[in-house]
């Protein structure tokens, strides 16, 4: 029989807009997706902002409670964790968000993001050991310790920040990676150091990552398959080939031909057109 890692069973979220308004938003409507244990993979959620991206990231990560529906972890309702089983939710299902200073503690330097969580979860047995851990997960990013350790968040780029939240989640070995946009505040010459540092994480690791864009150029590069949101609802899944390829639903088709796909016989300054979908 195959273990589930994640189940999310017909979750919905509402926000109420003020304690006497009889107004409310729905953020998530009923919302069931299935992630096997056995076999890591890389999802896409894609959508516009208000699609209900964050709040599907936010009560994955146990931030904020459903409204309605369970939200299920190898087996446990993450909502009833407690003690050790709440930590080691904690350790294994990790996050890297959207804005690479917002994590940051700026009177610290960046050190203090890799050795709090090496502390807390007790991944080294001596602090030479912690600096080995350190020093591996950084050079998995593509970072050299000696450019980055002892630095403030200020003395660093946009790019080399978020690869060091992509080597904190390294450091604990997660067995499930929220990704919330990580790279659309980072320059385009970085993007793509960046995705291939998640995709060694899943390949070299066997995390499973829900990744979390507006952007599909990048999700169609880095994941498996793709679920479509808009205003709350699902619209389109499947893998992101044929998704991407042959949108069904008209806003999935709006997405697809919002990417600039160039043509190569057109000069510089010209309009380009949209890609026609088939």
């Amino acid at each position: 029989m195959t273990k589930n890692l994640l189940e999310i069973r017909k979750v919905s979220k509402v926000y109420q807009r003020g304690l006497l308004s009889q107004k409310a938003t729905v953020a998530l409507k009923e919302y069931s997706l299935t992630l096997p244990e056995d076999n890591p993979s890389i999802l896409t959620v894609a959508g516009e902002s208000g699609s209900g991206k964050t709040t599907l990231a936010m009560l994955l990560l146990g931030f904020i409670t459903p409204t309605t529906g369970e939200i299920i972890y190898r087996g446990k309702n993450i909502q009833s964790l407690e003690g050790k089983d709440k930590l080691a939710y904690r350790h294994e299902v990790q996050a890297v968000f959207q804005d690479p200073f917002a994590v940051f503690n700026p009177f610290y330097t960046v050190d203090h993001l890799l050795t709090v969580p090496i502390k807390h979860f007790k991944l080294a047995k001596s602090g030479r050991d912690a600096r080995n851990k350190m020093d591996e997960a950084l050079n998995a990013v593509g970072l050299r310790p000696e450019d980055v350790l002892g630095r403030f968040p200020h003395q660093l780029s946009g790019g080399q920040r978020q690869r060091i939240n992509v080597a904190r989640a390294l450091l604990l070995k997660p067995r499930l990676l929220i990704a919330d946009e990580p790279v659309s505040m980072v320059d385009a010459s970085l993007r793509a150091n960046i995705l291939e540092s998640l995709r060694n994480l899943h390949r070299d690791h066997g995390v499973t990552i829900i990744y979390i864009t507006h952007d599909l150029t990048t999700a169609y590069h880095v994941a498996d398959n793709i679920v479509v949101l808009y205003k709350g609802d699902v619209v389109e899944s499947g893998d992101v080939e044929s998704v991407i390829r042959n949108p069904q639903h008209n806003y999935t088709r709006l997405l697809v031909d919002s990417i600039p796909w160039p043509d190569l016989n057109k000069k510089w300054g010209e309009p380009l057109k949209p890609r026609e979908t088939v």
